[in-house]
């Protein structure tokens, strides 16, 4: 039985709301075997804008479902955060099964058969195959030098060494259009 966290940023959250993203939510149940103990959290959002974000996060014991969404309607968002809530549990179900059909651990979560609305198994498209791998040296800089380069070469990260502490940094674009930074121990 999934229970549920929810809370509003700016937004009172209705009883309306509550039943509907109770009732939009609780359909990823229906691809457990087993009666599941797990709390959704999900966090609703309103913006200046007038934008509407969704996170919701599913933490069970051996995978957490996370998924958010941005839209100027929040309904259409809850149901855009249930597709891909339910294409994520498609996707690991494929990918344990496919590993390891007697092992016990998230493959004995997952109901024996899909909904009817399920494609059967995903495509070979869909494996995490590596298809280029690339070598390079990580020059040290600073943290704005390192998204001066990034932005440079276009790309949506770049790894580079902490000029000061001489530590392992990423740094990354965020949805937003702000950047962040990861730092490694």
């Amino acid at each position: 039985m999934l229970n549920f966290n929810i809370r509003g940023e700016n937004i009172e959250v209705t009883p309306a709301i509550r039943e509907y993203v109770e009732g939009k939510v609780e359909k990823v149940g229906r691809y457990f075997n087993e009666e599941i103990q797990a709390t959704a959290n999900v966090n609703l959002k309103v913006y200046n804008d007038k934008q509407t974000k969704v996170e919701v996060t599913i933490p069970m014991k051996n995978l957490t479902l996370r998924a958010e969404e941005r839209h100027t309607d929040m309904y259409a968002a809850i149901d855009l955060i249930v597709d891909k809530l339910e294409r994520q549990i498609r996707k690991y179900k494929t990918k344990v099964n496919r590993k390891s059909r007697e092992r016990e651990g998230v493959g004995a979560y997952f109901a024996a058969i899909d909904p009817p609305d399920a494609p059967v198994s995903l495509s070979e498209e869909d494996e995490y195959n590596i298809v280029r791998t690339k070598q390079f040296d990580l020059k040290p800089m600073d943290q704005e030098e390192a998204v001066l380069q990034m932005n440079m070469l276009g790309h949506s990260f770049f790894i580079f060494t902490d000029a000061d502490s001489n530590g392992t940094h990423i740094v990354y674009k965020r949805k937003d259009g702000k950047y962040g930074l990861i730092e490694t121990n």
